[in-house]
């Protein structure tokens, strides 16, 4: 069954407590209004579908869905991801690059949390002790990428709040818009919007970041962390370009704060 805006019910009303036994500061009942659609898109803009892709970020309920739902409520990760990524793209600046070879590492070294969910020793070394464990990792990956890649902290420091980092990068007008005429190249980081819409004020859902891999045959390729239910280990992503457009007739990539380029 697809649940939906305007949707009301029995069905609506436990869509709603199991938003809020995730984090949602929604007020329990049984109406899918616009609050509710958007409370489910932040889901569905970091979650994956039981074959590991992400999910569609539509603000409706369909089985993709509703199986990421029940397997963040009970620890069920998808199947592995094994998807292979295309030959290496030409393009993109040499500091990003350098941080993408780090990232490639860290992926086929199977890194990312151990012991629970935003926990261990990998973890660890991602948030280099500005946040305690346990707090989200994927700019802090982002940032530890840089600085192996070269041998400093880059031009935005190192920060572990994926909406900071990107906000960073806009100050340094180092962002750009992106579009299928001008995709993102290798290296560059990709910035999600992720904010809860029924509490503004949360610091918990403020955004995902990941570097980008490359962009060919209209499907985007990334390098992300903190992505999907425990285990979430550094992991690779595609995106095919009609869920990353806004209509048929605007080719501009939507549900992004943006995307930036290291000099």
């Amino acid at each position: 069954m697809l649940l939906k805006l305007n949707d009301t019910g029995p069905q609506v009303a436990v869509l709603i407590e199991d938003l809020r036994k995730l984090g949602f500061a929604l007020p329990s009942g049984a109406t899918y209004d616009s609050t509710v659609k958007k409370s489910v898109e932040v889901f569905q803009s970091s979650n994956l579908d039981p074959s590991g892709l992400p999910l569609e970020v539509d603000g409706k309920v369909g089985p993709f869905t509703r199986w990421a739902l029940d397997a963040s409520l009970n620890n069920v990760a998808p199947v592995a991801n094994q998807f292979a990524l295309p030959a290496a793209a030409a393009g993109g600046s040499a500091a990003g690059k350098a941080a993408l070879a780090i990232a490639v590492e860290e992926m086929q070294a199977g890194h990312g949390e151990e012991g629970g969910d935003n926990r261990g020793q990998y973890v660890r070394t991602y948030l280099n002790g500005q946040v305690p464990e346990g707090s989200s990792w994927c700019a802090g990956f982002v940032s530890y990428c840089f600085r192996q890649a070269l041998g400093h902290d880059g031009v935005f420091g190192y920060i572990v709040g994926a909406q900071a980092l990107h906000n960073k990068m806009k100050a340094l007008d180092l962002d750009y818009p992106a579009s299928i005429a001008n995709p993102p190249m290798p290296g560059d980081i990709i910035s999600w919007r992720r904010v809860d819409p029924s509490n503004p004020a949360s610091t918990s859902w403020q955004g995902h970041i990941g570097i980008v891999h490359s962009f060919a045959d209209g499907v985007l390729w990334t390098i992300e962390g903190n992505r999907g239910p425990f285990p979430s280990k550094v992991q690779t992503f595609r995106y095919p370009w009609p869920s990353l457009v806004v209509s048929a007739t605007n080719d501009q990539f939507k549900g992004l704060y943006g995307l930036s380029r290291h000099p």
